[in-house]
């Protein structure tokens, strides 16, 4: 019973993570085709990712809220931030991919 539960949550838990990569992946595409077609707006921003308006207005909603793209009469635009950003984001990408191997060498389950 213990065993079944603790694969279930680790399941699920995994099933986050990667519903949450795959977020902030859709987040990266959009924000790129901004900094590419700025000032560019919901519809060109869809048709250009192949993301629904709906996923397109989220993922502009979260960009704005971390202050990196700003609405503009035409569509949005990428903010002073964007340079920050585009230096720091791989790094801190290249942390959390040497994270999770971590995690996979250090952590195994040794079988019986």
């Amino acid at each position: 019973m213990i065993r079944i539960n603790l694969f279930k949550r680790v399941v699920e838990m995994l099933d986050r993570l990667e519903n949450e990569i795959e977020m902030l992946e859709r987040h990266l595409e959009v924000l790129n085709a901004v900094v590419v077609g700025e000032p560019v707006g919901i519809s060109k921003l869809s048709e250009v990712t192949g993301h629904s308006k709906y996923k397109v207005r989220y993922s502009l909603r979260i960009l704005e809220q971390e202050g990196l793209i700003k609405p503009s009469p035409y569509g949005a635009i990428t903010s002073a931030k964007i340079s920050e950003f585009v230096q720091n984001y791989e790094h801190l990408l290249d942390q959390f991919l040497k994270k999770l191997s971590e995690v996979k060498a250090n952590y195994r389950i040794k079988r019986d």
